[in-house]
């Protein structure tokens, strides 16, 4: 076999081994060659190289130009000289191109490596495009490859055809990869860079568990079942919201399978993470309830305005249903898109009750008003004071012409609440604070105490909800005594 058909095959093994067009191998070789000469015969030389595929071999031709007289030998040749390289020439070729075949063993040993360096790098660059090709179209979507090394923090997974990293952000903090492990991870973006392209994937991803469910469900993959929304703390705990587009099937079932084979399927391949599989719902409070599972909810107030949610539960469900380390309600408030605040019965009827105290001082409010108003998320009366006229129109019971005196009144309300309270109010909350300490935890002089009865302070709440510079001003105490007396009653009352 000659050299000919050597260069042949290797063509045409390189092409099916590297999976490589032939007219980019034969582009490479013929650039080579071509750089190859250069190298050799100069810059300004006009050359040009072509695979002559009957003779197998890559062909190298220098142009120059015929004249009479040559005044650059670079680039013309006399009409006597090329008469000897084609006879047929006449005196009608003066000024045109001839093209001379060089031999390519006059490039040299140095030329010669200079071509297989091109070669390759070009054979890389066809890879790379390739690569990019391949996998540009495969964003979202999920691969397997097994751990070759780690680089800089990055896992770098090989594909098969193409390697791609984990970079460290996109990896489980908890989790242990090991070189040789196989891995499934998703394809969270291709790019196409000059040392070539790079496939970033990601093991934290929250579609990497949409991926995963619907994999192993077939409901979701035959489209009878929908993943709606998807919330994730990767290496913890993940919640995806369901829907069934038939009746008849039940998404939680479907994801969970027989014996919860499918959904454990899933979480093995998570290394142990927990899912919550959430019904959705069209009615947003409902599905917020939901995805607060397992906690139960005793009642939902929504603001619209906030687009915000207080969810009140019973006292012994409070930590269930913020979750460890808040998570529970961090995840389902990402699931639903709203703002949730949890909050035991006992607080929010502390709450509930200062909030109607306080809008009940508006004139001209009446109870139901006062229930409407505070079901729409009023807390004060400053938040009726400073409410958008359209807003308060829009409620039920609220009819537009009382808008401005309750407006006027519960800006009258605010006023006063922005002034130290008075002993009435001061009781009032007090009491509300089930709280029932006097003065004497003060433990202060017996004339400073005279001082602050005769200033109708009685209680310990009662210099809690004043001011250091109030109490300063009705008993005489410099600014700094007055300051220290009311963090010392703060500090009881805490």
């Amino acid at each position: 076999m000659d050299k000919n058909l050597d260069l042949k095959a290797v063509i045409e093994q390189v092409g099916k081994e590297k999976n490589i067009e032939k007219e980019v191998i034969v582009g490479a070789l013929e650039s080579a060659m071509l750089s190859a000469a250069r190298k050799n015969l100069g810059p300004s030389a006009d050359l040009e190289a072509r695979y002559n595929e009957d003779l197998s071999e890559v062909e190298v031709y220098e142009f120059k130009k015929i004249v009479k007289e040559v005044t650059n030998p670079s680039v013309e040749i006399a009409f006597e000289a090329a008469m000897k390289l084609d006879p047929e020439l006449t005196e009608d070729a003066l000024g045109e191109d001839l093209g001379i075949k060089l031999d390519a063993n006059e490039f040299g040993r140095i030329a010669a490596q200079n071509a297989k360096q091109i070669i390759v790098q070009k054979v890389r660059e066809a890879e790379r495009s390739l690569v990019y090709d391949e996998y540009k179209d495969r964003k979202d979507e999920l691969v397997t490859g097994i751990v070759r090394r780690f680089e800089k923090g990055s896992v770098v997974v090989d594909l098969g055809r193409a390697e791609a990293i984990i970079p460290t952000r996109e990896q489980i903090s908890k989790e242990n990869i090991r070189v040789g492990d196989r891995i499934v991870a998703y394809v969270l973006d291709v790019l196409e860079e000059s040392r070539g392209s790079q496939i970033i994937l990601s093991r934290t991803h929250p579609n990497l568990v949409v991926k995963l469910f619907e994999q192993e469900v077939p409901e979701i993959s035959e489209g009878t079942v929908t993943i709606e929304a998807a919330a994730r703390e990767a290496g913890f705990r993940t919640k995806i919201a369901v829907r069934s587009k038939d009746s008849d099937v039940d998404p939680v079932g479907a994801c969970v399978g027989m014996r919860g084979a499918r959904v454990q399927a899933v979480i093995q391949e998570l290394k142990g993470e927990k899912i919550d599989i959430v019904p959705f719902e069209q009615d947003e409070a409902r599905f917020v309830c939901n995805a607060l599972a397992p906690a139960e909810i005793s009642r939902v107030l929504v603001n619209e305005t906030e687009h915000a949610m207080q969810i009140v539960v019973p006292d012994d469900q409070l930590s269930l249903a913020i979750g460890r380390r808040g998570q529970n309600v961090r995840l389902a408030a990402e699931i639903s898109g709203w703002k949730i605040d949890i909050d035991s019965e006992s607080k929010a009827a502390k709450e509930r009750e200062e909030a109607e105290y306080s809008l009940s001082q508006v004139e001209g409010l009446s109870d139901i008003q006062i229930q409407t108003l505070y079901n729409h998320g009023f807390r004060k009366a400053e938040d009726v004071a400073t409410a958008e006229v359209e807003l308060l129109k829009s409620l039920p019971g609220i009819q537009e012409e009382e808008i401005e005196a309750l407006q006027e009144s519960a800006k009258t309300v605010m006023a006063q609440e922005k002034v130290p309270l008075s002993r009435q109010k001061a009781r009032y909350l007090f009491e509300l604070a089930s709280l029932n300490l006097d003065l004497s935890g003060l433990e202060l002089p017996e004339e400073e105490l005279k001082i602050l009865d005769e200033a109708y302070y009685s209680e310990l709440m009662d210099l809690v909800l004043d001011t250091p510079e109030h109490l300063a001003q009705i008993t005489g105490f410099s600014r700094e005594r007055a300051q220290s007396i009311h963090e010392k009653a703060l500090s009881l009352t805490v």
